[in-house]
């Protein structure tokens, strides 16, 4: 394999640049993945200090992780960790990330996936801390490369809460949103799985842009229905409609209500009139 070097910005570490797609390959590249990856993470600035963690599937049973409080652009790939798939460590002088739980949850639930991301990009995570989910039909690009990301409830990090309140979710979405916490993303492999937080961060600050202009422009559910047929033919996915689909242009005009203005007026009277009632 031909790799580009370049020395990292701490420690004197040297890992590729780039890496390649596809799971199978050796240990050796997998261990130098990761790092490329982390490194990746942080210097774009979606985690801080020691924050995140990634991992893939070594073989049907045993699974390479980041180690767990140190940074994810200073690990080299002696730092990996090896776990079985019940998460007992089988090798490393380090151990896995404490959140190794939702790894494995993800791993057991979902056999189409090699490789997970978690990270705490900062618009994509403001967006799960407010609770709000990205599920609306502004980008082509979103519709095909995920359909939507959902908020998955609170759970308490380094516990079983955070597994299961992401559990519900993991089968149908490709991205999820954990409140107040931060980004999971996994795919056939790690780049693709890199490639999938990449996306939801920018998505994000797109939407955070079109809130902050006060509008939004969505594509109808032709548009989202001929995206989605698009999805089986870039791999991401079956070529179907689910509830889960984003929301269209259709559905915000079915939510809207519409007042002439003497209703308007009466309502406007009627507020007042029990706002002074009540003093």
């Amino acid at each position: 394999m031909n790799w580009l070097w370049e020395e990292s910005y701490s420690g004197g570490h040297m890992y590729p640049v780039s890496i390649s797609p596809g799971a199978l390959k050796s240990e050796e590249d997998h261990r130098r993945d990761i790092c490329t990856v982390g490194g990746w993470m942080h210097e774009r600035g979606y985690v801080a200090s020691t924050d995140g963690n990634i991992s893939l599937r070594l073989d049907s049973w045993r699974i390479l992780a980041s180690p767990t409080c140190m940074g994810k652009g200073m690990m080299s790939p002696d730092d990996m960790v090896i776990t079985d798939v019940e998460g007992r460590k089988l090798s490393g002088g380090r151990n896995p990330s404490s959140e190794l739980a939702m790894h494995l949850l993800i791993y057991r639930l979902r056999p189409d996936i090699n490789a997970i991301c978690h990270a705490h990009p900062p618009v994509a995570t403001g967006y799960a801390a407010a609770g709000i989910p990205l599920n609306k039909a502004l980008l082509c690009e979103l519709v095909i490369a995920l359909g939507s990301v959902p908020v998955a409830r609170y759970g308490t990090p380094g516990t079983s809460e955070l597994a299961d309140a992401i559990e519900p979710l993991v089968q149908s979405h490709d991205a999820i949103l954990m409140a107040n916490h931060g980004v999971v993303t996994y795919g056939l492999d790690l780049l693709t799985a890199f490639f999938r937080m990449e996306t939801t961060e920018h998505f994000a600050r797109v939407a955070l842009v079109t809130e902050l202009l006060g509008k939004q422009v969505l594509l109808s559910g032709g548009d989202v229905e001929k995206l989605i047929a698009a999805r089986a033919r870039y791999g991401n996915g079956a070529a179907t409609v689910t509830k889960d689909c984003p929301i269209t242009s259709e559905s915000t005009e079915a939510e809207r209500v519409t007042l002439t203005r003497h209703q308007l007026e009466v309502l406007i009277d009627e507020a007042i009139q029990k706002d002074r009632a009540r003093r």
